[in-house]
């Protein structure tokens, strides 16, 4: 399976944990990552609250994020009225979301590790609440 389809797969199955709370609604973005506007990977809301998230799937329990991908999808959930969150899911973990003003600075851009989520993220059912 390549990285794009795996990321795919991922998005698609956060995609109906919203989808399955029977009130919050979510969508991929097309062309997320591939085009030059920013644009999150999903886009989530109920009610009043809109979420804008960009999704990682990950082996390790470590990632660097670039710069600009911080910047546009802070940027998109600016314009957009939407709330900024990534939402990262380690193998054996299940998902954990975290703001991007909680990720470690580091030389390489923005990095979060899972002891970092385990302390400033929040589960699935905290985010929806």
């Amino acid at each position: 399976m390549t990285s794009k389809s795996k990321g795919t797969r991922y998005e698609r199955e956060l995609l109906h944990m919203f989808y399955s709370t029977n009130s919050w609604i979510a969508s991929r973005m097309a062309g997320s990552g591939s085009i030059p506007i920013p644009s999150p990977d999903l886009i989530a809301g109920y009610k009043n609250r809109s979420l804008a998230i960009e999704c990682k799937a990950l082996k390790n329990c470590y990632y660097h994020f670039a710069e600009f991908k911080i910047k546009e999808l802070l940027e998109f959930s600016n314009k957009f009225g939407a709330e900024p969150w990534l939402a990262i899911r380690f193998n054996n973990k299940g998902w954990h979301f975290i703001k991007p003003e909680d990720l470690k600075v580091s030389p390489k851009g923005y990095s979060v590790n899972l002891e970092l989520l385990e302390t400033k993220g929040i589960k699935f059912n905290d985010l929806i609440k």
